[in-house]
Order: structure tokens, then sequence, then C-alpha cells
């Protein structure tokens, strides 16, 4: 019999404490109980999870669906993608029968990586190994949980790569029914058609959204924030600059725990359509602006406040009274930000 291997390869950082950890649990478990009554896929899929954290290690080997019983997860410190990388491509080394001259091994491996952070280690290594000998041999899709996920390195490894940016238990479950949905399309595609091709199910009506590659390849440069204005009076675009500050916290001096924020270097014009011809477009990244010091009058009026941010999420300038935003034309008064700062969009710097 030729199976068709289902991975599931689990970030269980210590921010998957808590809640996301108890909603992929549950996920997994509502996935095997509607796998099991499904013909094609108790015909073909066997299913593997791997947990990783600091380090990678193997909850569940590939076992036939009736037989499969949803692990526990654990929680570890560390986000280290190399090493879970590594840990699947020996496990798919091992575990995955090879075609030959004499026999068919098994379908294409379907690898789902779930991963709410930033690796904690280099993974390059383990991305060069994927990319040369193991990426046209198995299909992934990668799940960044919520915006922290590194999609960047995501991107590297597939062009599936979704968001799922709530995690709310409603998102989850409706979720954890399109994995269930792909899972058996896939295996009616290998058992009923003989095709050995992933097919994801749609995602109408879910919380998921496909990460653009422009967005996957978004990258800054830490040592500045940078942000983009525009004039509330001649309408001119400007350049808000803020450059990486470490320092003492205040109350924690005698620790010695430092601090980063960034300080206000100026606010410069720039000429808006050479700016964006020599842009790689906006980008997905954001800056809460409790770390930002420093607020510039603006470069091309003289307004006192250089940044202030609109509904509209992008920044102009302001003097006093109603002032129209000059980016969707919205009037309003200057206002106070919300507890803890918000977050502003910034350039990659």
């Amino acid at each position: 019999m030729r199976r068709l291997p289902i991975y599931f390869l689990i970030d269980v950082s210590e921010s998957m404490v808590g809640e996301p950890i108890e909603q992929v649990e549950e996920g997994m478990r509502s996935i095997i109980q509607e796998l099991r009554t499904d013909p094609y896929a108790l015909e073909t899929v066997f299913v593997s999870v791997i947990a990783f954290a600091g380090r990678a290690r193997s909850l569940s080997p590939l076992t036939e669906i009736y037989k499969f019983y949803p692990p526990k997860f654990p929680i570890g410190g560390g986000t280290s993608l190399g090493a879970a990388l590594d840990f699947l491509m020996d496990d798919i080394d091992r575990s995955v029968v090879k075609t030959t001259a004499e026999v068919k091994g098994d379908w294409k491996p379907i690898v789902f990586l779930f991963t709410d952070g930033t690796p904690t280690d280099n993974p390059q290594a383990a991305i060069d190994r994927w990319q040369r000998q193991y990426q046209r041999k198995a299909n992934m899709v990668a799940i960044a949980i919520g915006d922290g996920a590194d999609t960047r390195q995501l991107g590297r490894l597939t062009e599936n790569v979704l968001r799922l940016k709530q995690t709310d238990e409603m998102s989850f479950k409706a979720f954890f029914k399109w994995v269930t949905a792909s899972i058996q399309t896939s295996s009616v595609s290998v058992a009923d058609m003989g095709k050995d091709e992933m097919k994801l199910a749609p995602t109408d009506g879910i919380k998921l959204e496909k990460v653009k590659r422009e967005e996957q390849y978004t990258v800054a440069d830490e040592n500045f924030v940078v942000l983009l204005g525009k004039c509330s009076n001649t309408k001119r675009t400007y350049l808000v600059k803020y450059a990486r500050n470490i320092g003492n916290i205040a109350g924690m001096e005698e620790l010695g725990i430092k601090g980063t924020d960034y300080k206000l270097v100026g606010a410069y014009p720039v000429d808006e359509e050479t700016y964006n011809s020599l842009s790689q477009g906006k980008s997905n990244l954001n800056i809460n602006s409790m770390s930002l010091r420093g607020v510039p009058t603006c470069p091309c009026c003289g307004n006192q406040v250089g940044v202030v941010v609109c509904q509209c999420g992008n920044i102009m300038c302001y003097g006093r009274g109603t002032t129209s935003c000059p980016w969707c034309g919205m009037k309003g008064s200057l206002g106070e930000g919300g507890e803890g700062g918000m977050n502003i969009n910034r350039g990659r710097g």
C-alpha cells in the first residue's frame, strides 16, 4: 500500500504557552476524528507529529489514522527552526519509502509547519539542505500564527506561506477544519486519481491569508526607524528618521539592565515620485510609538508636530484646530494615543 505521509511540524516555544498550544491540541484531535470517518484518508494517510522549541523531537512517528492518538504537546525554550528542519528531513529519509525499479514508494509527503515566532538559531544550513534535496520531494504549507512569525524565512521553504491573523477559539477551529479538508482532498487525489500532488482546500470564510512574496522578504535595518509622512498643508512627502539607542532603564541602573529605543535624528523632505520609483513598496513592519523618543517639526511647513497618525494609518503633520489628512482627506483634531502607545508602519531603513 502506498502511504500519504502527513507531517505536523509544530512550534512549542514558550510564546505558544497557554491558549495557543491548547487550541493546537484540540485542533489535532478534531483533525484525526474527522479523518477517521473518511474512507480515502483511512486508506492512505499516515500522520507524524514533530514538536520543536530549542530542540526538536518526535511526539508520534508515522502512524496510520485508525491507530493514531493525538499527543499532549510540551513547551520548551527557543524557536530553533534549523533544528526542526533537520529533524524533519532525517525522519523523511528514515520513514518515507522511496520509489525504486522494483516497487512504488510512498506518495510525496505533505508538511504542515506551524510557528508563531522568529528563529532563535541560524537556520541557513538547514534551509539550504531543504532547498537542495527536499523541496521537490515534499509539499510544505507554512502557517504563521499571528504577526510575529518570520515569513521571510518561511518563504524560502515554500510558496505556500499563510498567516492566521486571529488566534481566538473560533478562528482556530475554522483553521483546523481547513487543514482537515486539505488532507482529505489530497488523499482523494492520490487514492482515486493517482495524482501525486497536494490539494489545498479553499480558504473562503477563514481568516487565513496568503502571505505575498514581497511581504516574505520584508526586512528592516534595525539600526534605524524611518517613517514616511505627508505635510497636511503643502501635501509634500517627508521622512522622519530615528536612530537606535541602547541605554539604562529607569530604576534598574544598578542591575545593569539595558533597554533599546530610537531617538529622533531629524525630518527631511523628499520628492514623492522619485522616492516611490526607488522603493520596494510599503513594508508590513510596525514600531510602537512608545519606542520612539522625540517629535520633529514638519520640514515642509514648520508645523510643530511632525508625527501624527491618522485613522487611515498614515503619518501627517499637525498645527492647530481641525486638519485634513493629506492621505485620505479625513478631518479631525489632535487626540491622545492609546494606553501603551500605538503601532506605526515603518520603512525598511
